[in-house]
């Protein structure tokens, strides 16, 4: 299900004083390989398999599908990975929130996943239009319903959208269109975009670069830190896409008739260029 859809159990409805709302719904899901616990994370339900692919291919622990499945008692928010992995992963707690992806890491050191130096971008330059439309083309049924959910969208070089996910964390929702794009054979994503629709974290930046797509876009802005590694990187990086504008902050070869060097004439907190 590589669209928009609202997946079973991922809304739900409360009662307040004025009458009825739709929200999202917010539960933890342990990730196990072979058997053994590994990961718990706070997400939103649906697409749970993708997450724990995306996840651990964000990691650096796997490079391939591997077969995942829920346990047969879905009420458990277990999914269940088969190994092997590519090495064990370091000794820390492995528990994130739906706000903040790397939570619980051990160590700074452990927080950057190696990860190549993005190649140039061999198809032809980018519109700045296109890129500041892309949020207009991520389908997010979940957040018009609701208000509260995070969304990435992986587009083409044209613009056409291929796979969008939903969730509460915003890191989720990433590592469930990387888990649909290891399954449809898609890694690396050299020629293709990712979109997303609030702001751009370091953590964000790594799982892009992880995955090998040379051009993340956002909504939102940029942290030092996300500009930092998306340069080391030669990562293009995209924020406050919206009303038909959009800043180049970092990678602008890649897109026609952008700022020479970017650095020179970043723009201030709220501004478009």
């Amino acid at each position: 299900m590589a669209a928009g859809a609202i997946t079973p159990g991922s809304l739900t409805t409360v009662v307040h004083d004025r009458g009825r709302d739709s929200v999202a719904v917010e539960e933890p899901l342990e990730i196990r390989v072979d058997g053994e616990p590994l990961a718990v994370t706070m997400r939103t339900p649906g697409n749970d398999e993708e997450l724990a692919l995306g996840f651990l291919y964000g990691e650096g622990l796997i490079d391939r599908p591997h077969n995942v499945g829920l346990t047969d008692d879905l009420a458990s928010n277990t999914v269940v990975v088969a190994g092997p992995l590519r090495h064990q992963p370091a000794a820390r707690n492995f528990y994130t929130s739906s706000s903040c992806g790397v939570c619980g890491k051990g160590a700074i050191a452990e927080v950057t996943v190696s990860c190549a130096v993005l190649p140039a971008w061999r198809a032809t330059p980018l519109e700045r239009e296109l890129l500041a439309d892309l949020p207009n083309r991520l389908v997010q049924p979940g957040f018009a319903r609701t208000g509260a959910l995070h969304a990435t969208g992986l587009f083409d070089a044209s613009g056409r959208l291929l796979c969008v996910r939903e969730d509460v964390g915003r890191h989720n929702a990433m590592d469930k269109v990387i888990g649909w794009a290891l399954r449809a054979g898609l890694l690396p994503l050299h020629e293709h975009l990712l979109c997303v629709s609030g702001r751009l974290s370091f953590e964000l930046v790594q799982k892009a670069a992880v995955a090998g797509a040379p051009v993340l876009v956002g909504v939102g802005a940029p942290t030092s830190l996300a500009v930092e590694l998306a340069r080391d990187r030669q990562l293009t990086l995209c924020g406050f896409a919206r009303e038909g504008h959009v800043n180049v902050y970092t990678g602008g070869e890649r897109v026609k008739a952008s700022v020479k060097n970017p650095e020179e004439s970043l723009p201030s907190v709220g501004s478009r260029a």
